[in-house]
């Protein structure tokens, strides 16, 4: 849904795991969206240099969150509970939709 807003997918993906979780390491970001780890590492790093995320490193991982003391941070979670709810809601019609097999 925000892909076109925010350039590609891993984006896309980095915003909403983070909206949903506040605080997450590229790895676990990587294994909830079953992706490689690479992209993600990559936005990671755009966005905090853009300024829209901050990081610290808990022993041998690196931490990223939304840096509150951006002006933007504000519109751009509206932006994302938005997307949010839009996807879960997709994700449950889609699972109500799956046909069971009987065993």
């Amino acid at each position: 849904m925000l892909e076109g807003l925010l350039g590609n997918k891993s984006a896309e993906k980095v915003m909403l795991a983070l909206y949903a979780n506040k605080e997450l390491h590229a790895s676990a970001i990587a294994q909830m969206y079953d992706t490689a780890l690479d992209p993600i590492k990559k936005q990671l790093e755009r966005f905090e240099e853009a300024g829209f995320l901050v990081s610290r490193v808990v022993g041998r991982s690196r931490l990223y969150s939304f840096n509150e003391k951006s002006p933007i941070i504000g519109p751009l979670k509206e932006l994302l509970a938005i997307a949010y709810k839009t996807e879960k809601k997709f994700q449950k019609r889609k699972q109500d939709h799956t046909p069971t097999r009987d065993l």
